[in-house]
């Protein structure tokens, strides 16, 4: 069964002005089956397939004579030396809407796109199922926690009656088949996941460390990430776990979430957080079996964290929109606080998240609570530091049920209302 994904309007409207569009995203994420739901009637070509990998290495300029655009060419990241030939038959004519790809490996994609295609391709980005999607929801407006957005959400979110049931099951479409096996789905998803991308990518030849790195990272989502430490637990070099690190986040599985930075907050963190794509995976290399263990096991509050991440992300792709660069976290040395013999101490502040919107700073907090409390937002201030920003209203995410206003400026939103 096809479930209706946000990003369908987007690259159709796309199409229409880009010779070239690429939707890029993790394995199994539904990348070439949107494509083929919206355009039945181009010819498909997947490099999946040997034979026509093949062909397209020795013969490229065969390749596409054989296979004549408009096409729907699958997983280009296989052969990245096909983007001159498809910068060449882009170049032929003015016509919109020659070639549409897709491919899991973002880094060795932009690459080639940056060389070849710059000016001519449009790069989308396609997650698992967003929250919105699930519910069949077609509200596309990116998250930012303003008064104007409040007001437009609120006419269209539904709760759920159980969010942890999603976040356990996770985001991948395939697992929204009830018969689908979840213990099975993720065990073959790694295999393939190791055998295809990992080693093509990095060539890694201890796959037991490996699945100890990958548990280890999964383990720490949500925190900031400190490489020895994970290099000490698997035993491995410093510069094997950076490596690794890095080809986690090429292939989609994890993100890495970047500090604010300002130069008027002197004492902010450099380092880092980690947040894995998708929940399901993380319960999964865990042994969070079962939705009840991961509610209530010790990774709750960071699960529950990825999960709303994720989410707004999502919003943000969804709508095609890039959000490296205006979502952010802080953690800092700027909150004072007294001693009971008088003295002062610094102490470390965190904001959850920063959306940075025209110019405006909206302060999240990310609470696994039902019971949102003004002192939850005390590190917010910080932000009135900073010269030519203004903030703006301040969340906080949690598991109350309905919009409440806390003091001017300053709410709690339901999980649902991303």
């Amino acid at each position: 069964m096809y479930i209706d994904r946000s990003l369908e309007h987007i690259i159709q409207k796309t199409g229409q002005s880009f010779k070239a569009v690429l939707v890029t995203g993790p394995r199994q994420v539904g990348k070439s089956t949107i494509l083929r739901h919206l355009f039945s009637e181009k010819k498909y070509i997947t490099l999946d397939d040997p034979t026509i990998l093949l062909e397209s290495k020795q013969e490229p300029g065969l390749f596409f004579k054989n296979n004549r655009p408009p096409i729907l060419l699958d997983e280009i990241q296989y052969n990245t030396d096909l983007f001159p030939y498809i910068k060449m038959e882009c170049d032929r004519t003015e016509e919109a809407g020659r070639f549409f790809l897709t491919g899991s490996q973002q880094y060795h994609l932009m690459q080639g796109v940056s060389e070849s295609l710059a000016g001519r391709i449009a790069i989308l980005e396609l997650s698992g199922l967003s929250l919105r999607e699930l519910q069949g929801n077609h509200f596309s407006t990116p998250f930012v926690p303003s008064e104007e957005y409040i007001r437009e959400r609120q006419t269209s979110f539904s709760h759920v009656d159980d969010i942890w049931e999603i976040i356990h099951r996770g985001s991948y479409p395939a697992l929204q088949n009830p018969d689908v096996d979840w213990q099975l789905f993720y065990g073959s998803y790694l295999q393939t996941y190791m055998e295809r991308d990992i080693n093509q990518l990095g060539k890694v030849q201890d796959k037991l460390k490996f699945t100890q790195f990958l548990t280890a990272m999964a383990a720490r989502t949500g925190q900031m990430l400190n490489y020895s430490t994970v290099a000490e637990e698997v035993g491995v070099s410093l510069a094997t776990i950076k490596n690794w690190t890095s080809l986690l986040e090429t292939s989609g599985i994890l993100y890495m979430l970047q500090p604010f930075s300002n130069s008027a907050l002197h004492r902010a963190t450099k380092t880092p957080k980690i947040y894995f794509r998708d929940t399901g995976l993380v319960c999964f290399l865990t042994k969070y079996q079962t939705p009840d263990t991961a509610k209530n096991g010790a990774l709750a509050g960071n699960l529950f964290e990825t999960f709303v991440v994720s989410e707004i992300l999502k919003s943000y792709s969804n709508a095609g929109r890039d959000y490296r660069f205006s979502i952010s976290y802080y953690r800092g040395k700027d909150k004072i606080r007294k001693k009971t013999d008088g003295e002062t101490a610094s102490k470390e502040a965190e904001i959850d998240l920063i959306i940075e919107e025209n110019g405006t700073l909206y302060p999240v907090e990310i609470k696994l609570s039902a019971n949102p409390k003004l002192s939850m937002t005390n590190a917010f201030d910080v932000l009135d530091k900073i010269p030519q920003k203004k903030r703006g209203t301040g969340a906080i995410i949690c598991l109350y049920d309905e919009v409440l206003w806390l003091k001017d400026h300053i709410v709690a939103l339901p999980v649902e209302f991303i």
